[in-house]
């Protein structure tokens, strides 16, 4: 049996890009398990028992996309992601698409380019603001966003906005972020929070992840999308008073030019 023959996805949080994975490896044959789960409980344990049980003939290619590496990793394990220490690898729609030798078509590309570089990334690849809505609003149902939360958004933006210099912050009202993003782009940038958690976009993210580089070792803070994309701390990580220093400070340095 060849080695891609052998490979068993395990599917991490759910979004349009993960939803496509999951069409991609349906249309061309190959096995995989989906817990369904949602970016805050990504866990390579998950699926301990898919992989401590498996009885099949042969010996499996465990490929993990997306998935806190939470327990010791099987043997023949494969990692796919692209964010924190893997920021710089393309999607991990394209690293599975290249594991597969599949090509991605027009609208794979453009949700691939959206995953890693969100509206920039899409826009790079020449795409209509038709195509950048219709993508926006796949990605945020596949999320799990509500109706309500979308209300609550707007109603976020239009009563709970704050503009520091060139930062716009934004305390929310759930903790559904991008229907905010998505609302307020272009923006050069933004930080929204809530008591659990905080996401900071834009312009010199780079800044931030060397600051805050101690947490992201420790686990409590992810990055992503490049020098200028994204980095927020997981949910519940921190105490609300933590959480409003750390907006404070994000505050601070960017009235002091310091990103």
């Amino acid at each position: 049996m060849n080695d891609k023959a052998r490979l068993i996805f395990l599917l991490g949080g759910a979004d349009l890009e993960m939803h496509t994975i999951r069409q991609l490896l349906d249309k061309n044959g190959y096995r995989y398990y989906d817990k369904h789960l949602r970016w805050e409980n990504a866990c390579l344990s998950a699926y301990r028992k898919e992989i401590t049980d498996y009885t099949g003939d042969d010996t499996p290619l465990w490929v993990g996309i997306e998935l806190q590496e939470d327990m010791n990793l099987p043997s023949n394990y494969i990692s796919i992601d692209h964010h924190n220490r893997n920021a710089h690898k393309p999607s991990s729609l394209e690293q599975v698409a290249e594991l597969l030798e599949i090509p991605l078509s027009r609208q794979e590309q453009l949700i691939a380019a959206n995953d890693r570089a969100y509206i920039p990334g899409m826009k790079a690849l020449q795409a209509s603001d038709a195509e950048i809505a219709g993508i926006r609003q796949a990605d945020r149902a596949f999320q799990g966003v509500t109706e309500e939360e979308e209300k609550l958004a707007e109603l976020a933006i239009r009563e709970h906005t704050q503009v520091c210099d060139n930062l716009i912050v934004v305390r929310a009202l759930c903790h559904r972020f991008s229907p905010i993003c998505d609302r307020l782009f272009p923006y050069e940038r933004l930080l929204v929070f809530t008591d659990e958690e905080w996401m900071y976009y834009g312009k010199q993210t780079d800044r931030l992840v060397e600051i805050f580089q101690s947490d992201i070792q420790h686990g409590s803070i992810f990055y992503g999308g490049g020098p200028d994309g994204y980095i927020g701390c997981k949910r519940k990580a921190y105490t609300s008073s933590e959480i409003q220093q750390h907006v404070e400070l994000i505050k601070h340095l960017t009235n002091h030019g310091n990103i």
